[in-house]
């Protein structure tokens, strides 16, 4: 469980069970080598002879010693001792979060979209704002001693139904003070529709924001377009850009998405930075056949040194004075979240779920329209907590791949969805995607290395 590599000048050592990054130099670099973790089986002797055609018999020794301390110490090959807590009765939680799938409808034609178009292969259908009240009323009902909730409006394109969202919001505050609730809200955009009356209420009233644009204009034009093959860059980026000037230091990020005919991701990223946008995340397309363009594993390779290439640049970017925060490389190389939220990811089917326009309540926003995902309806008051156990059986002790992997703690065994429409099962981690992440998990942690020098 301990995963060693180099990123420019330094040795990085990940201890996966402990969580702890070690900074190393070449010497106990390539003793870490000789090594599988029971010291015992390696004396100092069988060390010095492995490595005496590169260092000195006295290195070799003081690099053994100072690495038997950190073992000793807990922090390197380390024994996994989280299983027990990987129980249904651990993770069982009240539900706090709510994907609220305002608008099974969009005015845009994304050719990667998971989403169908907008309308989730359901059909073109806009929430009511009694369907969104009651959704709310159920949160509220099913989150327990939970007082922070989170609803995020989502489609389709959710400013196609603005005044039910408006209306959503307005009454989930009005219900703060009784139940003693606190909500936060986001909202996905494509820009296409934000004005200035849409502006001002988004930044009022909402948490974060997640704006779409794949980058620069030729690269975002080919597959973000209207239903009339339109691209949109011109259309949104100034809209976008009123939007973040105007909301001061509140959240948001520009989401942007790469395809295989567009593995130079990182200029994209730039150029989303030089448009004046500060946070930024970018996601592959992995969407297996659906979508001729989807990351495929002949282009593995070339994305894992685009993944290098993009923390180089932001690395200098950063040390240069230009403060650029990259989602994707947003990680605690300290202490992280607490192990309970790591044995399995995200909360869908458990503290999470998405509703529909007709008031379907989803394990997940991106499982919508797949009916062995489908809990209960909000409209008819059903709710099966039944089948939140098959989402609290997704831990990384439950699926044999993650196991014995050093990733594990970070990734937390993959997205569900993605493992469920690339692989067939949620137990099953889609390979493709584990690759991609165990090289970002390996940037981020150079990143946050290299900017923050005092670690």
């Amino acid at each position: 469980m301990v995963h060693k590599y180099k990123f420019r000048d330094t040795n990085f050592v990940i201890d996966g069970n402990s969580g702890a990054i070690h900074i190393v130099d070449d010497i106990s670099y390539d003793i870490l080598d000789c090594l599988d973790g029971n010291f015992f089986d390696y004396t100092e002797n069988y060390i010095v002879k492995k490595l005496a055609d590169k260092y000195s018999k006295e290195k070799i020794k003081e690099a053994y010693g100072e690495i038997f301390k950190i073992y000793e110490s807990g922090k390197l090959f380390s024994s996994d001792t989280h299983e027990n807590l990987a129980t249904e009765e651990n993770l069982n939680s009240p539900v706090k979060a709510l994907c609220l799938n305002v608008a099974h409808d969009c005015n845009m034609q994304c050719k990667y979209c998971f989403a169908s178009k907008g309308d989730f292969g359901c059909g073109r259908e806009l929430m009511s704002l009694e369907t969104a009240k009651k959704a709310i009323d159920f949160v509220v009902q099913n989150s327990g001693s939970i007082r922070n909730l989170e609803i995020d409006f989502f489609g389709g394109e959710p400013l196609m139904n603005f005044e039910v969202v408006k209306e959503a919001v307005k009454y989930a505050r009005s219900l703060e003070k009784e139940y003693d609730k606190n909500f936060r809200f986001t909202i996905t955009t494509n820009g296409i529709l934000l004005d200035d009356d849409k502006i001002d209420f988004i930044n009022k009233e909402m948490f974060d924001i997640v704006l779409s644009l794949d980058g620069r204009r030729e690269i975002n034009d080919k597959y973000r377009v209207t239903r009339g093959g339109v691209g949109t860059y011109d259309v949104v980026v100034p809209r976008f850009q009123k939007l973040v000037a105007k909301r001061g230091n509140k959240n948001y990020y520009v989401r942007g998405t790469y395809a295989k005919d567009n593995i130079k991701f990182s200029d994209d990223v730039l150029h989303i930075y030089d448009l004046g946008f500060k946070h930024i995340s970018m996601e592959p397309a992995l969407c297996g056949d659906k979508f001729e363009s989807s990351i495929t594993e002949e282009c593995l390779d070339e994305v894992l040194k685009e993944q290098e290439n993009l923390c180089n640049k932001l690395i200098d970017m950063n040390l240069s004075g230009r403060d650029v925060d990259f989602f994707n490389f947003s990680i605690d190389i300290n202490e992280g979240p607490c192990i309970l939220k790591r044995l399995k990811g995200c909360g869908c089917g458990n503290d999470y779920v998405a509703v529909t326009p007709n008031g379907d309540i989803y394990s997940c926003h991106q499982v919508v329209g797949e009916e062995k995902f489908k809990m209960g309806n909000i409209n008819s008051g059903t709710f099966d907590k039944k089948r939140k156990k098959p989402f609290l059986n997704t831990t990384i002790y439950h699926k044999e791949k993650c196991r014995e992997c050093w990733a594990k703690f970070y990734c937390s065994g993959g997205c569900t969805a993605k493992n469920y429409f690339n692989c067939g099962s949620i137990m099953d981690p889609y390979d493709l995607a584990c690759r991609m992440q165990k090289k970002k998990i390996e940037c981020a942690v150079a990143y946050q290395f290299y900017i923050n020098q005092n670690y």
